[in-house]
C-alpha cells in the first residue's frame, strides 16, 4: 500500500515525523529499531524494502538469545527518512510519545544472491511470510528470522534470533541504551529540572493498567471443556493431562499478582507460596492453569488440595496451560498453537520451582490416556490447535475424555450415622434438571475420620426442616434418618455408571468443590453428535440438535409473511437448508441483528450487543468498540448452522454481517457500491451497475453484482482485507464519482434524499466500520420473501426482476449455477495500482 496508510494517520502540521520518502543512493539496505514510549512502551523494527521501511511493532523488543521468539505485529509502511527520526510526537497525534533510535545499521538476506536480486528475494520471502536475514548494527548482529503466524489476521509475526556466534545467553533489552536518545538531545538543547520521561512513564503505566484491566474483565471466567466419548484423532489436536485441582486464572501487572478461581474468588491468601513465586514476573501477563497438590505417585489429588488450608500438607503446584494476554496484547483471538508458542517463550524467560508449564503431545492421545490412567489420573483434555479462547464457555474445541466416570453433584443432606460411624452415614446427592433438583443417590464411602468431622461442621450451618427435592425421595439402600440441607455445597464423586433410573452406581466421595455453585451443576452429557435431529417438541417450543448443539426454536407456526402464508418455521428451514452457501460470507464477521419478532409487518429493531450470560455456551461473541454507542459491545459471530438457526429464531429475517472480520475490524474484505433507486425505474439501476462494470473492465479489475433483495443492486469489488476503511471509502467515492460523471442525469452521489429523489443514489458511504448490507443469500423482510441473490453479469439486463429470487427459488438456482460469489474473496484488487488509472478517467 506504500505510504497511503502512514499519511492518512498523521497531520504533518502538528507532528515532526517526516512526510515524504526520498530516493536512495546507497546500495546497502538499512534497518532501524526505534524505542517508542507511547500508550505503552514497545519497539518498532523496520527493514528497508521497495523504497520504504516495512515495519513491525515488537512489544518486548528484539532478543539476542538464540531461539527466543518475540511477537511482532506488522504495521503500516514508513518513509525512509523515518529511520533517522527521534523526538517527541505531541499529544493528540497518532502515536503520541517519545521515539528514540535504539539501534540502526544494514541488513542482507541469509541466502546468497546477487546485488540486483537481493531485494527481489527479500520481497518474495516477505510475501511467503518467512524472512531470513543478517543484521549488522550496534546492538543487533547475526542471523534473524521473521515468520508470519498462521492466523486470520495476517499481521502477527514472530521475530526469532538464530543460533550463531553472535547469540547471547544473558540478554536484557532494558539495560541497553539507545543509539540516539531524545532525552539526551533535549537535555543538551534545553536543560530541565524535571526528568524528561517522568510524565510519559506515568501515562504509559496508566494506559497499561487500563488495557490489562479491560482484558482481565473479558477473561475473568476461564474457557471450559465439554465431555466426549472418543478421543479425536485428527492431527490438529493437542492432548494434556486432566488435573484434579482448582482452575486458576492469574494476572500479573508491575509485579503484582492476582490469582482467582473460575468464579472470580481470590486465591492469593490460600496459595501464598505460589503468589510469591509469580511475583518475579516482569511482564504484564494473564495465565490460565490449575492449582494442584500431587500425591506420592505424582498424581494430582483433590482431597489433599482441599485439606491444604487446614493441614498445610503437600506442595502446591500451578500447572499453566494457556497464556491469554501479554504486554498490551490480548491473545484470546489467536489459535491455540500460537498461544502455546508464546507460552514456550514466556517459560524460557523465567526460572520457577512450582510454576510449571503443563505438558502436551500431538497425535498420541490414546497412548497418553492409557499411560495416565495407569498412573491414576482421571483422564485427558483434547484441545483443537486451531481453536481460539472463549472465556466462560464450553466449546467444541476443548474436550474432556475420562478414564473413570466423574461427576460434580449437589449435597442435599445426609443420613445419621449407624454402628461405629461418627458424624454422618452417607451424603444425599442431587442434580439440577432444568430448574428442578433431582435425587441421584447416596454416597457413603471416600471419607476419613478427619473429613467426616470437618464436613459435618459445615453441614450443621445448612440444616433445614424442608426437603430440597420437590418430591421426597426414597433413599436407595441406605439406613439412617435423613437430615436435609439447603442445596449449597458441591462435591466431586467418582462412580461406575449411571443406572437406568439415572442414579449413581457405587459413588465415592472425592472432595468439596468450593469453586462451584450449586446451580451450575448439571449432568455431564455423553450424547453422540446428531445432525439436524428434532429431540423434543412441545406446543410452542422445538429443540433442534445440529452438530450436537441444541437450538431452542419457538412459535414455528407464527405467520411472518401474511400474503404468502410463510411462517417463522419456513424461514428457519430456509436458512438451515442453505447454510453451507451463506456461512462463508458470515464467518468471523460481527453481526448486526435486524429482528422482526412479529414478521415483516410488525415492529422491528436492531441489536448489536448480546447478553452473553443468556446465550447458549456454543454461541461465539466478539467484544468490539462501537463508535456510535461509545462503548465495547458483545457482537454475535455466526460461524455455523446452529448459530444461523439461533439467529433466525430471534426473528432475524435478514442477515447483516460487517464488511470486515472481528480479528481485523479495521480492514474490510471488499468495497461496496449500494445502488438505491429513488423515484426512478429499476432499468436505471441496471444501467448504473453496467457502467460500474464498464469502468472496472477498463481498469482491469474484478467486480461482482447481486440483487439487494429489495429494489436495488449491490456491486462488490474484492480487496482481500489489505486496506483500512478510510482507504476503501476513498476508493468507493472515486468509483461513485466516475460512474456519476458518465450518468449525470440518472445518478447521484448526494446524500440528502430530497436532492436525489428521482435518481439512482450511488451509496459509497456503506464503506465504514460497522456499516452492513444484507449478505448474499439473505432473506429480506419484504413481500414474496425475496432473497439477496448473486448474479452473472449477463443476467444484469433490462429483463432482470429482483422479485424472481425468493426462498422458494434459491435452492434450485444454486443447483444450476452454484455459488457465483466465491471470487469476492479470491481476486483482491490493488488500490495503489488502480488509483493512477482512475485519475486519468476523471
Amino acid at each position: 500500500m506504500g505510504l497511503v496508510a502512514y499519511k492518512r494517520k498523521r497531520n504533518f502540521k502538528h507532528t515532526p515525523e517526516p512526510e515524504r520518502s526520498v530516493s536512495k543512493k546507497s546500495q546497502s539496505l538499512s534497518f532501524v529499531v526505534q524505542r517508542h514510549d507511547a500508550s505503552h512502551l514497545h519497539y518498532d523494527f523496520r527493514l528497508e524494502m521497495e523504497g520504504v521501511l516495512k515495519s513491525w511493532a515488537v512489544p518486548k523488543g528484539p532478543s539476542m538469545k538464540a531461539g527466543e521468539k518475540r511477537l511482532a505485529v506488522m504495521v503500516e509502511d514508513h518513509p525512509l527518512p523515518y529511520g533517522k527520526f527521534y523526538g517527541e510526537i505531541p499529544k493528540g497525534n497518532y502515536g503520541a510519545g517519545i521515539v528514540d533510535i535504539w539501534d540502526k545499521g544494514t541488513y542482507s538476506p541469509l541466502e546468497k544472491t546477487t546485488k540486483t536480486q537481493t531485494e527481489k528475494l527479500l520481497l518474495a520471502q516477505l510475501k511467503k511470510g518467512d524472512l531470513k536475514f543478517m543484521l549488522k548494527g550496534k546492538h543487533l548482529n547475526g542471523a534473524f528470522a521473521l515468520v508470519r503466524m498462521n492466523d486470520e489476521t495476517g499481521k502477527n509475526w514472530l521475530l526469532i534470533k538464530k543460533k550463531d556466534a553472535y547469540a547471547q545467553v544473558d540478554y536484557d533489552i532494558t539495560q541497553i541504551e539507545p543509539v540516539k536518545s531524545f532525552a539526551e538531545k533535549k537535555k543538551t538543547a534545553r536543560p530541565s529540572p524535571v526528568p524528561a520521561k517522568s510524565k510519559t512513564v506515568t501515562q504509559k503505566d496508566t494506559t497499561s493498567k487500563k488495557k490489562i484491566a479491560l482484558a482481565w474483565a473479558h477473561l475473568q471466567k476461564p474457557m471450559l471443556a465439554k465431555i466426549a466419548v472418543e478421543i479425536p484423532k485428527e492431527t490438529k489436536w493437542f492432548y494434556e493431562p486432566k488435573y484434579d485441582g482448582y482452575r486458576a486464572l492469574t494476572k500479573v501487572h508491575n509485579g503484582e499478582v492476582e490469582m482467582v478461581s473460575r468464579n472470580g474468588n481470590s486465591f492469593n491468601k490460600q496459595y501464598k507460596t505460589l503468589i510469591e513465586e509469580l511475583e518475579i514476573i516482569s511482564d504484564d501477563i494473564i495465565l490460565d492453569g490449575e492449582v494442584v497438590i500431587e500425591d506420592k505417585q505424582g498424581v494430582s489429588n483433590f482431597q489433599l488440595l482441599q485439606n491444604y488450608t487446614t493441614t498445610h500438607e503437600g506442595t502446591l503446584t500451578y500447572y499453566v496451560f494457556d497464556i491469554l494476554f501479554v504486554n498490551g496484547h490480548s491473545l484470546a483471538e489467536i489459535p491455540l498453537s500460537q498461544r502455546k508458542e508464546l507460552l514456550d517463550t514466556f517459560f524460557d524467560g523465567y526460572t520457577f520451582t512450582n510454576i510449571i508449564k503443563s505438558p502436551s503431545v500431538r497425535e498420541k492421545g490414546e497412548q497418553l490416556l492409557k499411560k495416565l490412567t495407569t498412573k491414576g489420573y482421571e483422564g485427558i483434555i483434547a484441545k483443537d490447535a486451531t481453536g481460539l479462547y472463549y472465556p466462560g464457555k464450553r466449546a467444541e474445541s476443548w474436550l474432556k475424555i475420562k478414564s473413570v466416570m466423574m461427576q460434580e453433584v449437589v449435597i442435599c443432606g445426609y443420613t445419621l450415622p449407624q454402628n461405629s460411624r461418627k458424624y454422618f452415614g452417607s451424603l444425599i446427592l442431587g442434580l439440577y434438571k432444568g430448574d428442578e433438583l433431582m435425587y441421584i443417590g447416596n454416597c457413603g464411602t471416600g471419607f476419613t475420620d478427619a473429613s467426616l468431622e470437618q464436613l459435618h461442621k459445615q453441614f450443621t450451618k445448612l440444616q433445614t426442616n424442608k426437603c430440597p427435592f420437590e418430591k421426597k425421595p426414597v433413599l436407595l439402600g441406605r439406613k439412617g434418618k435423613p437430615v436435609w440441607m439447603k442445596p449449597a455445597l458441591v462435591c466431586n464423586v467418582k462412580f461406575q455408571q449411571w443406572t437406568r433410573d439415572e442414579n449413581l452406581r457405587n459413588p465415592v466421595f472425592m472432595g468439596l468443590r468450593e469453586d462451584k455453585k450449586a446451580d451450575e451443576v448439571v449432568k455431564e452429557s455423553e450424547t453422540p453428535s446428531t445432525k439436524g435431529r428434532v429431540e423434543e417438541t412441545m406446543e410452542a417450543e422445538t429443540i433442534i440438535i445440529i452438530d450436537n448443539k441444541k437450538v431452542k426454536c419457538t412459535n414455528l407456526t407464527k405467520i411472518y409473511w401474511h400474503e404468502e402464508k410463510l411462517t417463522k418455521g419456513d424461514l428457519i428451514a430456509y436458512y438451515q437448508s442453505i447454510s453451507k452457501w451463506i456461512l462463508p460470507y458470515l464467518k468471523n464477521r460481527p453481526q448486526s441483528l435486524n429482528r422482526h419478532p412479529n414478521g415483516i409487518k410488525g415492529t422491528s429493531f436492531y441489536q448489536k450487543d448480546m447478553n452473553v450470560d443468556q446465550l447458549p455456551s456454543w454461541i461465539r461473541t466478539a467484544k468490539l468498540y462501537s463508535k456510535s454507542n461509545n462503548k465495547y459491545l458483545d457482537y454475535l459471530i455466526c460461524n455455523d448452522t446452529a448459530t444461523l438457526v439461533y439467529m433466525a429464531n430471534l426473528g432475524c429475517i435478514e442477515i447483516n454481517p460487517w464488511h470486515s472480520i472481528y480479528t481485523k475490524p479495521e480492514y474490510p474484505d471488499y468495497m461496496i457500491l449500494d445502488l438505491d433507486p429513488g423515484k426512478i425505474t429499476f432499468v436505471e439501476v441496471v444501467n448504473t451497475a453496467l457502467v460500474i462494470k464498464e469502468i472496472c473492465d477498463e481498469l482491469k479489475i474484478a467486480c461482482f453484482c447481486k440483487t439487494s433483495g429489495a429494489t436495488g443492486l449491490h456491486v462488490y469489488i474484492p480487496l482481500g482485507g489489505k486496506y483500512d476503511y478510510d482507504a476503501v471509502k476513498m476508493f468507493a467515492e472515486l468509483m461513485a464519482t466516475l460512474t456519476h460523471k458518465r450518468l449525470p442525469k440518472t445518478t447521484s452521489i448526494e446524500r440528502t434524499v430530497s436532492k436525489r429523489s428521482n435518481k439512482v443514489y450511488i451509496d459509497f458511504l456503506q464503506n465504514r466500520k460497522g456499516q452492513t448490507v444484507a449478505a448474499p443469500y439473505s432473506v429480506r423482510p419484504r413481500p414474496y420473501a425475496t432473497v439477496s441473490t448473486p448474479l452473472l453479469w449477463k443476467e444484469v439486463n433490462h429483463k432482470l426482476n429482483p422479485e424472481q429470487f425468493t426462498i422458494h427459488t434459491i435452492a434450485k438456482r444454486l443447483k444450476q449455477v452454484g455459488d457465483l460469489w466465491k471470487g469476492v474473496f479470491s481476486k483482491p484488487v490493488s488500490i495503489d495500482k488502480v488509483l493512477p488509472k482512475m485519475e486519468k478517467l476523471l
